[in-house]
């Protein structure tokens, strides 16, 4: 029983430890520090251990060693290889899906973007939307849920999770004014419901691409290290 109990603390530390460096409270680089977070959750040093070296696993973390963890930090040339790494599978993942994907996926696809399309992407206050992004990512987990395969699944998941820190870095640093991101949506939807496999790879690709030359073209103008 102690050992169950344990688990499921170290799964709440891990859920909302998580959360906040996906959602930038938690900043890239900052330190996870063990007391501080056992204090916090009420939990034991060796449960916030368990839950970080998860976060490591995923790469949204790193241990140090001898000093913890920390929030995993962000440089271009990371940038440029998961994007190239997402691009390659998440390609293959969307084909295999729309290959392979019943009625009840198609379906679920549809689901996910009506929620999204629905779901404002910013507050009254200006900020991004918990909602829309909760949202945004069913959509995307949605139409690669039919792959059929669950090693690409859990891989294109685990790319799309790092790469998250990412996109909330482009919300600040490189806006895109001229990104129409519903339109992009809508066209990978309509391809994945016409399966049309090369086109919806193609829309995949260049949807992920288009944040990561953003960030890049920023990075040159005020000279951010790669």
């Amino acid at each position: 029983m102690p050992s169950r109990i344990s688990t499921t603390r170290s799964e709440l530390v891990y859920e909302e430890v998580r959360k906040e460096i996906l959602r930038g409270a938690l900043p890239p680089g900052s330190r996870l520090r063990f007391v501080e977070l056992a204090d916090r959750f009420t939990v034991s040093q060796s449960v916030v251990r368990e839950a970080l070296m998860r976060l490591a696993e995923q790469g949204l973390a790193v241990a140090l060693p001898q000093q913890g963890f920390r929030v995993r930090t962000l440089n271009l040339a990371d940038l440029n290889e998961i994007t190239e790494a997402r691009v390659e599978i998440e390609s293959l993942v969307v084909r295999r899906a729309i290959a392979r994907g019943d009625l009840q996926w198609e379906s679920s696809v549809i689901a996910a973007h009506h929620t999204l399309a629905r779901t404002p992407a910013m507050t009254e206050a200006g900020e991004i939307n918990d909602d829309w992004v909760d949202a945004h990512e069913a959509f995307h987990h949605a139409t690669l849920q039919g792959c059929g395969n669950g090693t690409l699944l859990s891989i294109a998941t685990s790319l799309r999770e790092t790469a998250s820190l990412y996109r909330w870095w482009s919300g600040s640093m490189a806006p895109d004014a001229d990104r129409d991101v519903a339109l992009e949506h809508r066209q990978i939807l309509d391809a994945v419901v016409a399966r049309d496999e090369m086109n919806a790879a193609c829309l995949v690709a260049q949807h992920i691409q288009r944040t990561t030359d953003a960030l890049n073209e920023a990075a040159t103008r005020l000279a951010v290290p790669s």
